[in-house]
């Protein structure tokens, strides 16, 4: 049995005829940069997560960028970022002027790690950016409170938590800000690039709405210096039929990661965690194996895809080698970049599918810790 990483045609074939029905309403309207249906996935979004303003951009890195330059954040200014995270997070920093400060990653929840934030904090730095990695919120009332502490902004970065909730409250609600990226393998993904902005300020969220359109107020008035980053008709179109179904899917992720860890418990290796006080939605189910590669291509044999989210740490990557970072600088980053596996999830998988991939995973970390044993 082949097991995918991902299948986006597999959730397609669920709602086809509810997308092609608003892709069609959307190309005989010719309603195809911004406007109408923008504006009904802004709405509809919103309400979702309980704020007051969404505001759709091209995608989530500029979601992320445009709302540190709406918060006033640029050049001389630092910006703390996880360690472990996708470059975007760290690069739209970069991107505005200022500098990004990497902090180093709690060890069970990958999340990054509050007891190091304020080790980090200096004059210049004027921003947080936790990232509900994974699927699982960050440690956001700790957060909050150093923030508050040291008077910083906190814009959160949620391109894998849509839906996700800690103490009740859903991921994008709690800090200044919030960014969402709807890339297409997301647990809420459009059909191309898309992003959006969420905010309970309406000072942040009229400057980001006007950095994301030219600077304008209203057409052909441009208040401000601004770019091109706006939301199109047929990917807002998507993501209104996929939002009424977030929930459903996030149970289903939630459903198969528990059979993921029953069926794994017995394992000699690291699970996911997930706090009493949290709801992880599961974009990805990560563990940590020892010799990964060679598990990797073990499961690779079965027909089981699988994916390393990240390969390498964003402190030791070649983009970020100016900050001449060490080992021991980060040394849960670095030790886990040789260890994370994520395996196959997404809300289609059945169980005799994950069964596939416990039964082969199992195998192939048993057959290497044996051939090791043996060696010794």
């Amino acid at each position: 049995m082949t097991v995918p990483f991902v299948d986006l045609k597999a959730q397609y074939l669920t709602i086809r005829r509810e997308i092609d029905d608003a892709i069609a309403k959307v190309i005989s309207e010719t309603a195809f940069i911004s406007g109408k249906y923008a504006k009904i996935f802004e709405d509809e979004f919103a309400a979702y997560l309980g704020v007051k303003h969404c505001v759709s951009c091209a995608n989530g890195t500029d979601s992320i960028e445009i709302l540190l330059q709406a918060m006033g954040i640029g050049r001389g200014d630092e910006v703390l970022v996880p360690a472990n995270t996708w470059i975007s997070t760290a690069e739209a920093v970069t991107t505005v002027g200022a500098t990004p400060v990497f902090v180093d990653n709690h060890p069970e929840t990958y999340t990054i790690d509050i007891g190091k934030i304020e080790e980090k904090i200096t004059p210049r730095t004027k921003a947080i950016i936790p990232v509900h990695l994974y699927g699982l919120p960050a440690e956001m009332d700790e957060i909050m409170a150093i923030a508050r502490k040291h008077n910083l902004k906190v814009l959160e970065d949620c391109a894998q938590a849509h839906g996700a909730t800690y103490k009740g409250r859903k991921a994008g609600t709690m800090g200044d800000c919030a960014s969402f990226s709807f890339y297409p393998g997301k647990n809420l993904g459009a059909y191309g690039d898309a992003g959006g902005m969420v905010t309970n300020d309406d000072d942040i969220a009229q400057k980001a709405r006007m950095i994301a359109n030219h600077g304008q107020v209203a057409k052909n008035v441009h208040k401000i210096e601004g770019r091109n980053s706006r939301l199109d008709g047929i990917q807002a179109a998507v993501l209104s039929v996929k939002l009424k179904r977030l929930d459903e899917w996030t149970e289903a992720r939630r459903r198969n990661a528990a059979l993921y860890d029953e069926w794994l418990s017995d394992l000699d290796i690291q699970l996911p965690i997930e706090p009493t006080h949290s709801r992880h939605v599961y974009h990805l189910y990560v563990v940590q194996v020892p010799n990964r590669d060679e598990v990797i291509a073990k499961l690779k044999a079965d027909g089981i895809e699988t994916g390393i989210h990240y390969p390498t740490a964003l402190p030791f990557t070649e983009a970020y080698r100016r900050f001449k970072h060490q080992p021991s600088d980060f040394p849960v980053a670095h030790r886990q970049m040789s260890r994370l596996l994520s395996l196959p999830m997404y809300a289609e998988l059945t169980e005799e599918m994950i069964e596939r991939v416990c039964e082969s995973l199992k195998q192939a970390v048993q057959a290497i810790a044996a051939t090791q044993t043996d060696s010794v």
